[in-house]
């Protein structure tokens, strides 16, 4: 018994350490700088009031469907956000296309997912992501188009920030330190490239920024750093402990094709369980074996849009901000749009 229960902490160790050593410098770092420096620098309100009844649709829904990048920086931030633009009178469908893209396309999911379990899949997350939520948010928005916006929508726009130039540079030198830092080239010549970015940033960040603005990057960055990565510590390594108990070649018969059934498991799993910003990663490459071949595609993506987007206590929470009829509805789509994407990806990988 007691070389059992040491096998599985050996496991969630090793799991831990693996993960580690392979992506914290060169992903999870850079990424929450970038997603601290979005947080810090891109003002919500310049969003937000594209989000309103009176916005024409073609311009509401696709400012929702990527809105996600801007604004939700993690699965818990999401259902605050709906709920208050759903109750300051948004349209439903733009509002219902934001909270099913958001947890998808954040920054630090889209990074990690492609990191970690490969660029096809990260890719296919965030188009489909977009896609899907602009689905299901249009036909929300058709099914109840009767329904009455909850309040008088109004939200500030953001005033004048800095020149363009500054700010596209100040991310494209972030997301180069990312990219460098990944790159499988030798470390003397990463590190040089890197020292050299980091310099061009500082220059930046010296004469065109200014203290205060330097301040709350760093503290919307370690205020990320502190919520999110002492639980993807925890759930990496309890992933790796159930991995030794619970071996993925378990679901093998469920999810180790691409077929309908499959992505529709897949999906309904992702609808129940609860999965915190980032964990479903190493849940899908470790405990459900795809990274190593045992999971199919489809079904990984399916869970990857289905898991972070709605979960039981979302759905409660849901329930209690839209109703019953809308929420059942709304839980349902979830499940055939990400069923459906599963196997357009499946389908295309195979």
């Amino acid at each position: 018994m007691l070389d059992i229960l040491l096998g599985g902490l050996e496991s969630g160790i090793d799991g831990l350490i693996e993960y580690l050593s392979e992506h914290t410098l060169t992903c999870l770092i850079p990424a929450f700088f970038i997603a601290g420096a979005i947080a810090a620098f891109v003002k919500k309100e310049a969003i937000l009031k594209y989000f309103g009844p009176q916005t024409k649709k073609f311009i509401s829904y696709p400012v929702a469907s990527v809105s996600g990048i801007v604004l939700a920086v993690c699965s818990c931030t999401i259902l605050p956000l709906f709920a208050g633009i759903y109750k300051k009178g948004s349209g439903l469908g733009p509002a219902i296309t934001f909270l099913f893209a958001g947890p998808g396309i954040n920054i630090l999911a889209i990074i990690y997912t492609a990191q970690v379990l490969g660029y096809d899949i990260g890719l296919a997350r965030a188009v489909a992501a977009i896609g899907m939520s602009l689905i299901v948010g249009a036909i929300m928005g058709w099914m109840f188009r009767n329904e009455r916006p909850q309040g008088e929508f109004k939200l500030l726009s953001s005033g004048e920030g800095k020149p363009r130039w500054v700010m596209f540079s100040f991310f494209l030198l972030l997301v180069l330190i990312m990219v460098v830092g990944a790159a499988k080239i030798e470390w003397v010549p990463k590190l040089a490239i890197i020292y050299v970015l980091t310099l061009l940033i500082a220059y930046l960040v010296i004469y065109h920024f200014e203290r205060e603005e330097v301040t709350d990057w760093g503290l919307e960055t370690w205020d990320l750093t502190k919520k999110i990565f002492p639980i993807l510590l925890i759930g990496t390594f309890l992933v790796g402990v159930l991995a030794f108990f619970l071996p993925p070649e378990t679901f093998r018969p469920y999810l180790g094709e691409n077929t309908i059934p499959a992505n529709l498991v897949a999906a309904f799993m992702g609808t129940i369980l609860y999965m915190p910003t980032l964990l479903e990663v190493p849940i899908i490459g470790t405990t459900f074996g795809y990274s190593t071949g045992v999971m199919a595609a489809g079904p990984a993506l399916s869970l990857l849009l289905a898991g972070p987007t709605v979960s039981a206590p979302s759905l409660v929470v849901l329930w209690r901000i839209m109703g019953w009829k809308r929420t059942v509805v709304y839980a349902l789509l979830v499940v055939a749009a990400s069923s459906l994407a599963g196997l357009i990806f499946g389908t295309m990988m195979g």
